[in-house]
Order: C-alpha cells, then structure tokens, then sequence
C-alpha cells in the first residue's frame, strides 16, 4: 500500500504548530497516510491533558489525521524513555506504518543517532562517566546529559530540550526493535516547548494552557494560534465546564490518597527510589497545597516533573511491578478515531497482523482477550479517565471509555 506516517503526539491542545507539524511531516516522508499514538487524559510531564482524549481525536481528525491510537496511560505518563517505547511499540506492531516524524531542537538527526547508539550499546567509557557524574548527586537526566556531552566531545546541549530527548528515546526504541521504520526530524524554530510567548501566530500549548488559566472569559487570542475546528472544540468544552487545566484540581484528592498510603506501598510506586518515600510522607502531612509539596520534595535529584508524575502514580495506583508489566507486553490497539482514509488503514493493520489485539470495543476486548496483563493495562486507562472526569465542574460521569463511540469524520 501506499507510505504510512506514524506521529506520537499529546495535542494537549491541537494548535497551529502541530498542524505545521502536521503538514511538513507529510511532505517531507511523501506519505498518503497518517496514523497518530495519542496520550490519553493524562501526560508525560505528570498533569493534566486540558480537554479528554476523544475532543483531542476531533483536533487531529480534523485537521489532516486519519486513524487516531490511544497510547496506554502506563506509557502516557512514564518517563520519556518508556513513553516512546509504548509508541513505537505499538507504530512496529501494526506493521503498516513506514516513516515517522518527530520535532526537534538541533535539526541534526545524525547525532541524535549517535546519542541513541550511545545509549543502547553503552560503551565502557560512557558507564563510567556516567557513574562519575551521578557521584555529583544530580538527576539521572542530568548526569546521562554530561556524560554523553563528554564521551561525544562535544559543547552542545542537545539532551537538554524536551524535543531531543524524546527524539533520541524514539530512535533508542526503534534500534531496540530492529524496526524498519525510517526516522525523520522537523526543526522546532518558533516556540518552544516552554515557552509564553505568541511569535507569527505559533503558541506553544503550554502557552495556550496558561492563557486559558488566566482568563477563560476571553480566548478569542486563541483563535490566532489555533485551527478554527480545534478552537471550537476547545470553546465547546469551556462551555460544558470540561476542561481540566492541571494537576492543582486534583489537589486534595491527592494529598488524601498520600496521607492514607502506608509508607511500604508509597515506596512502591514507580520511580520511588532512594527513600523519597520519607520525604513525601513527610510533606503530604505537613502541607494543604501542591506548590508548597513541591517546594519541600523536589531537588537535583528529583525534579518537578519527576514528583508529578509520582503524584499521578499515586492517584493511579500505579506500581513499579505496573511498569514493568508496560515494558514486557506490546501494547493493544486502542482505536479512538478515523476518518475515510483511517477505515482502510484499520482493514490493512487486521490483514497484516491478524493476531493484533485490536480494541474498537473495550467490553468486547474484555470478554475476549486472553492476556491478562493486557487486560490489566486497560483497567487503569478505563480508572484514568474516570477519575479525569471528576475535574469536571458539570457531568461528572464515569465509564466514558464504555459509552463514548469511537470518533468517526
């Protein structure tokens, strides 16, 4: 069949630097199609998606997207390395898709390669420049930066930017599985991941998401940054009282969930290590907000980022033994939406691979799977969106992931 594009995204929300994204992806791999894995309700850097995962499936649809993937909630709001595994996990499963295209900093793909090559084989050099830097008590983020820069020789710091390290975790995972997938790479020029600004009608979505914190009675700012059927979107859900800005909403059911968890079943959630667990036990019965919990738990160790995404874990209920259960499977495939183009994409993932654990139905995959760790994953995707909906300051309803159909344009 025709070339397959492959995009991992969290169009959180679908703005016009994705569309560009979007749009130079296609041109540069010269590819009809374009399949797109998806976080859910919750992210990677430990928050909130801002709208559900079935209005974020109506963005991408209709905006040039034909078959839209939902990626696990193990993977959604894993570290960057397990977060791209899931995704390319699942690009290599369906067997169709030929190319991806993932936005970086350094627009040099070559020695992204080289870091992932670094990364995969580690040398002996680099594990012990590695072990010497982590003797300086910062993160293991950090220290794998510096010792890269070192054994590559090298003064730029590409491990540093969001986009680049999730680029290299691709291409780690891609090597990792012997796929055939061809990697492509889109200079991230406008904005940056981080950034406030609004530079030629490009505003980065935590831009976006901090307009909206500040003043839902007027977006119509967005409307220069964002598709018209992705602000319309966004508006429709603003009136409905559904959009869900960040982790703070869920603040006190946090700090609840934390107080009340014995300190041996804290020291069990994934990427507790190193006795964080005394510290946190010790902050969610001192503090009433998260600002403050941060403040006393984060350090160069462990980073803001880190301590959210172990917030998540702890609303999640999700283990250590949880994360090894993502690292071990190949995912299922949970469709959330197509278009014309995305039905055919559908009918050539069943004929190439048809022993795929296609999910268009999740009580039928329920009643039917045999995989129980399969199984297991999709009851904390069903949990994440029910406890997602309880941000909703209007139905707050749960089961949404039996009700909700797929999403057809």
């Amino acid at each position: 069949m025709d070339k397959v594009l492959g995009i991992i995204t969290e169009y959180n929300p679908f703005h016009n630097g994705h569309l560009y994204h979007l749009k130079e992806s296609k041109k540069i791999t010269n590819c009809k199609y374009t399949i797109c894995v998806m976080s859910g309700n919750f992210t990677q850097r430990g928050s909130t998606s801002l709208i559900d995962k079935w209005s974020k499936t109506k963005m991408a649809l209709e905006n040039g997207v034909d078959l839209v993937i939902e990626l696990p909630v193990l993977y959604s709001i894993s570290s960057a390395e397990n977060f791209a595994s899931g995704a390319i996990k699942i690009l290599d499963s369906i067997n169709i898709v030929s190319d991806i295209c993932f936005g970086s900093e350094c627009n040099n793909i070559d020695i992204l390669n080289k870091v992932a090559n670094i990364l995969v084989t580690e040398p002996y050099e680099f594990k012990t420049l590695l072990s010497s830097e982590l003797s300086k008590g910062i993160s293991f983020a950090k220290a794998r930066e510096n010792a890269c820069l070192k054994y590559l020789n090298i003064q730029n710091n590409i491990l540093s930017t969001p986009n680049n390290i999730l680029g290299i975790e691709y291409l780690k995972a891609i090597k990792k599985l012997n796929s055939n997938i061809n990697p492509h790479i889109i200079s991230r020029t406008e904005s940056n991941y981080n950034s406030l600004e609004i530079k030629n009608n490009i505003a980065s979505s935590t831009a976006i998401r901090n307009i909206i914190k500040q003043n839902k009675n007027n977006l119509d700012i967005l409307k220069n940054v964002m598709p018209e059927s992705s602000y319309s979107i966004l508006i429709e859900n603003l009136k409905n009282s559904h959009l869900v800005t960040d982790i703070s909403l869920f603040e006190k059911e946090i700090l609840y969930t934390l107080r009340k968890m014995p300190l041996e079943n804290m020291a069990n959630l994934a990427e507790i290590r190193e006795g964080l667990e005394n510290k946190i036990k010790k902050a969610c019965n001192t503090c009433n907000n998260l600002e403050d919990f941060f403040n006393i738990v984060k350090s160069k160790r462990f980073t803001r980022t880190c301590i959210q995404r172990i917030l998540l874990y702890s609303l999640l209920d999700i283990t250590k033994q949880d994360m090894q259960i993502s690292k071990e499977v190949t995912p299922y495939i949970h469709i959330l939406g197509f278009n014309n183009n995305g039905k055919k994409l559908i009918s050539e993932i069943s004929k190439s691979n048809p022993n795929i654990n296609l999910v268009t139905s999740i009580k039928k995959f329920e009643n039917t799977c045999t995989n129980n760790k399969l199984k297991y994953m999709l009851k904390k995707d069903i949990l994440a969106t029910n406890i997602y909906t309880l941000a909703y300051n209007q139905n707050s309803l749960a089961n949404l992931d039996y009700t909700t159909p797929i999403i057809s344009i």
